[in-house]
């Protein structure tokens, strides 16, 4: 590792225009997607902003541990889906409890009682088709203006990271999956 001397001048630009919602995207094939949505989700919720979460994969019955402290928190998170297409029985059903869901979404993000709301792995009923992408880009450029939204999961769509403000792409430089050590309660749930 190389020593570095700590920045001692700070160049500070100065932003020029207003405060609105953003559109947040979290991407690509490493870890900490929703991880990091679900961060903001906690400091929105700590600043007194409603927050609403929405898990596209996730069956509603889901009790991971971000459902055990959203639900201690107060802050809503509704799972959507039947699990993640390899795990599903019926992917007819999938597709339109994802198109079900979006409906849902749509709604709340259009209605504007929420600070933030938070798509969590949105982009596989994007890519798998089940969730127009034209409906969603809609939404997100004709949403209310403070409202903010962050869409997760891998592959965005291209049309997806030009409407948003800001994106991540999280790459993956190493996983302990590939060394053989399994998932990790607490840490991948």
């Amino acid at each position: 590792m190389q020593i570095e001397q700590p920045p001692v001048d700070r160049q500070r630009v100065v932003p020029s225009g207003e405060r609105r919602g953003l559109v947040l995207v979290h991407t690509g094939d490493g870890k900490g997607k929703s991880t990091a949505a679900f961060g903001l989700a906690l400091r929105a919720h700590g600043r007194g902003k409603p927050v609403l979460i929405y898990q596209f994969m996730k069956v509603p019955s889901a009790r991971f541990g971000e459902h055990r402290v959203f639900e201690q928190l107060g802050v809503p998170l509704i799972g959507l889906g039947d699990g993640f297409s390899w795990k599903s029985k019926d992917l007819e059903n999938s597709a339109a409890l994802a198109l079900e869901g979006w409906a849902r979404a749509e709604a709340t993000i259009r209605g504007g009682e929420h600070f933030l709301v938070v798509l969590d792995e949105i982009m596989y009923p994007l890519r798998y088709g089940w969730v127009p992408l034209d409906r969603v880009l809609a939404c997100l450029r004709e949403r209310p203006s403070h409202v903010h939204v962050v869409l997760t999961g891998r592959g965005a769509p291209a049309e997806l990271i030009e409407v948003a403000d800001t994106v991540t792409e999280m790459g993956m430089v190493k996983h302990h999956y590939r060394a053989g050590v399994p998932a990790q309660r607490g840490i991948e749930d």
